[in-house]
């Protein structure tokens, strides 16, 4: 009750950074898939400046909705976790081809297992596209999950693997970003009037527990 009432009071505020992000990670990944795996490593660079934007991205968002999104923290850790392994790589350009895809696996896998938390957020409130954002992250985490063990699966190799993460992942976080603008939008056909009465519940609500 009182994450809805805080929905219907409040405005999502930069709706459109997991859309930045996800275009970002789409981008990048139809790239990959025109690089050869002798040059994989080269890419760590355009890994680095991704992750960093990205991570930067995210943080701004999460503190900036703190007091409207119940799983803000979620957005400040995955932010901070992909910032820190953009500025490591960012380092260490010349990373082993052995070591980077676990760099690149484990960061999108908790992307992943983020944005199947947020499609069960959607769920909860009765948005109708909440099962298109799981599946998306549900091959993202598959994905993810083939690039950590980088095995020989189904024919496909490193760069395919690495480009499918990428991509699934962009779009679950493209797909989350307009169902965030929908609920950003929610508050605007709220009448000023019943707003107050919310806010006055949501005071006697607080008044009671105390």
């Amino acid at each position: 009750m009182s994450n809805l009432l805080q929905h219907l009071t409040n405005t999502i505020k930069y709706w459109y950074v997991p859309l930045i992000i996800g275009i970002i990670f789409i981008l990048l990944g139809i790239y990959i898939f025109s690089t050869p795996i002798e040059t994989y490593l080269t890419l760590s660079i355009l890994f680095s400046i991704s992750f960093i934007v990205s991570g930067l991205c995210e943080i701004l968002f999460s503190i900036q909705n703190k007091d409207i999104i119940q799983g803000w923290g979620w957005y400040l850790v995955g932010g901070l976790l992909t910032l820190l392994i953009g500025i490591y790589l960012q380092i260490n350009p010349e990373i082993s081809i052995a070591i980077l895809p676990f760099y690149i696996g484990f960061t999108m896998l908790f992307r992943s297992f983020q944005l199947l938390g947020y499609s069960f957020d959607l769920k909860e409130l009765n948005d109708s596209k909440w099962s298109n954002v799981t599946l998306l992250s549900i091959a993202g985490i598959l994905f993810a999950f083939l690039l950590l063990a980088n095995p020989v699966f189904a024919g496909l190799s490193l760069v395919s693997l690495t480009a499918l993460t990428f991509i699934f992942v962009g779009i679950a976080s493209s797909m989350l970003s307009f169902r965030l603008k929908k609920i950003k939008d929610i508050p605007k056909s709220v009448s000023s009037d019943l707003k107050d009465k919310i806010n006055n519940l949501k005071t006697e609500i607080k008044e009671r527990l105390s």
